[in-house]
């Protein structure tokens, strides 16, 4: 019997929201719910595995990780994108890299659900809602006639600045690759330059991809741009904004507040500032963890492991 482990199912939902009898006969399957923090324990638990479903990016594989599996052949990934699989490294130790689809939509959901906390400080209301604090405590602000800078333009990006205008909003977008043609296609403004962007928005969001140009996309320099009553929101990837520099700008009040779904170290240590911090919503990286997209990611990642059994693999990821 092939033996299969999935990773990082906080919510102990993979059996759950997908079939896997069709797998019974030939794979045993085993479910780890906490997170591997030590990479030496982790290579332990996984040391007796031919497969591996990992979740997103909440693992990573790297060389080193892949030389200490030497019974690993097919790692699936939900999604078909991890910038953590090193899939030379997978190719190189003859390990198959395969992903799914995904449920599109949750994460640019989630992005105006902290838009609107942060702007009427919703958070703040409910606690002292449930605590018999006083009534009404503070003045929340309107979106409509505000400025909205959405920072890449791709589906998350354009489905953001979609809901942004229906709101009356003025959205502007930036990217490195984005047009102005593209920006009149969807209906909003081209920044003309990030500096510009951030000079001239009311609220930021980041819809980038991580890589060696987007990592560290948001720093010191670019806070000192934005205005003081300007609220900054990621959902995308906790590289791209540079947190000590988030920190010093919400300590300092150089910007008005932060919402993030995302984190340089995940999950969130338990003494990081981030949980204790004035003028910040944060979430632990929900942005596409719905009952939905599970469906996809655990049903797709089932058929993943059926076509490679049967020797005709699907949606592979890299070479092998």
């Amino acid at each position: 019997m092939i033996s299969c482990a999935v990773l990082d199912d906080y919510q102990n939902a993979a059996t759950s929201v997908a079939d896997w009898r069709v797998l019974a006969d030939k794979v045993s399957v085993r479910v780890f719910n906490e997170h591997f923090f030590d990479r030496a324990e982790l290579a332990r638990a996984l040391s007796g595995f031919e497969i591996v479903v990992a979740m997103r990016e909440r693992t990573p594989f790297d060389a080193w990780l892949f030389e200490h599996l030497p019974k690993l052949k097919l790692l699936v990934t939900t999604g078909m994108r991890n910038a953590s699989i090193d899939l030379d490294a997978a190719a190189r130790k003859g390990v198959q890299v395969c992903g799914t689809g995904s449920f599109g939509g949750a994460t640019s959901e989630l992005t105006w659900g902290l838009i609107h906390a942060l702007t009427r400080d919703i958070p703040g209301e409910v606690n002292r809602f449930r605590q018999g604090g006083k009534w009404q405590t503070g003045l929340g602000h309107s979106l409509l006639g505000k400025s909205l800078g959405v920072i890449g333009m791709g589906n998350l990006g354009e489905r953001v600045a979609r809901v942004g205008l229906a709101f009356g909003m003025h959205v502007s977008g930036w990217s490195r690759s984005l047009t102005p043609l593209r920006c009149a296609e969807i209906g909003v403004r081209h920044a003309g330059t990030l500096d510009d962007l951030l000079r001239n928005s009311d609220i930021v969001t980041l819809h980038v991809t991580l890589n060696a140009q987007s990592r560290g996309l948001i720093g010191a320099r670019e806070f000192g741009l934005m205005r003081r009553s300007a609220h900054l929101v990621n959902t995308s990837r906790g590289p791209v904004v540079d947190e000590a520099a988030l920190i010093h700008a919400l300590r300092t009040g150089q910007i008005a507040g932060a919402a993030v779904d995302v984190y340089e170290e995940e999950p969130l240590p338990l003494d990081h500032p981030f949980r204790s911090l004035d003028r910040l919503i944060a979430t632990p990286h929900i942005g596409y963890v719905t009952e939905e997209g599970y469906r996809v990611f655990y049903g797709q990642a089932v058929e993943d492991i059926s076509a490679w059994l049967a020797g005709t693999p699907a949606r592979i990821l890299g070479k092998s």
